[in-house]
């Protein structure tokens, strides 16, 4: 669903490639709150990013829940399809799945219950853990979850404002601070025998 919209903005899935829902202020909120922040506080500029990475989080998301509606998805559940498709058997543990997608064991319950009810994915017992559950991706479930990450894939994940470079920079100065608060440990690099 391409189409055009005011301007020369190409639409995308109902929305403009480059705002989710467009707010056509006349000025730029979060840099006039940093003017005000560095007259009234001083430095602003962590407040701009924090700000702006909240902001360009809920631009993501609407744009993903709009592209993955038609396959009956939301963001969320697209990214348990994703990590099963990604697993060896196609299943993991209800526990796994949380701790991989960073989220808190109810959310995971409820995607797994509505993934479950839309054919996508099986819940079975655990042979290792009788008191725990495993999902299991269904042919159906790997279906849609490619045709789901085509479609993501067709609108660049919604950062085509972005070349790659500033991608790649972009992600790394984030992974420091996603490293920073535990979200991982860092290893070393792999030595090289020249």
């Amino acid at each position: 669903m391409t189409g055009r919209c005011s301007g020369s903005v190409p639409r995308v899935f109902g929305y403009r490639q480059h705002v989710a829902k467009p707010l056509d202020l006349p000025f730029d909120p979060i840099e006039r709150a940093g003017e005000i922040w560095a007259d009234t506080w001083g430095p602003a500029s962590a407040m701009r990013v924090a700000t702006s990475v909240m902001r360009v989080q809920q631009i993501l998301l609407g744009r993903y829940d709009e592209v993955l509606r038609p396959h009956g998805l939301t963001f969320a559940r697209y990214e348990v399809l994703v990590l099963l498709h990604f697993s060896r058997t196609g299943a993991l543990p209800l526990k796994v799945i949380g701790s991989r997608l960073m989220v808190h064991p109810t959310s995971v319950t409820n995607a797994i219950t509505r993934l479950v009810a839309a054919g996508l994915v099986e819940r079975l017992a655990n042979p290792r853990d009788r008191r725990g559950a495993l999902a299991s991706i269904t042919p159906h479930g790997r279906e849609v979850a490619e045709a789901g990450t085509r479609d993501l894939m067709a609108i660049d994940f919604g950062l085509g404002a972005l070349d790659e470079r500033t991608r790649e920079s972009t992600f790394a100065a984030l992974r420091k601070v996603r490293a920073e608060a535990g979200d991982f440990q860092e290893k070393p690099p792999a030595e090289t025998v020249e």
